[in-house]
């Protein structure tokens, strides 16, 4: 079964990106199989999308690393 097209309310702003005018920011949208990521600023590019397990995987991993 084919994933659906991800519609312009499908996508959020990640609450950790950039602060103040809101231009930086990574957003996310997300189906049952996979996560797809893409530029705020470049909303017609395509977005980058993983399967949902190993997005997942790599935020907990980011939740454990001491801050940059």
């Amino acid at each position: 079964m084919r994933e659906p097209v991800l519609t312009p309310t499908d996508w959020r702003k990640s609450s950790y990106s950039g602060s103040g005018d809101g231009n930086a920011c990574v957003e996310i949208a997300h189906s049952t199989a996979q996560v797809a990521v893409r530029d705020s600023k470049a909303p017609a590019r395509t977005p980058l999308t993983f399967p949902a397990p190993a997005f997942a995987a790599f935020v907990e991993t980011l939740k454990k690393s001491p801050a940059a």
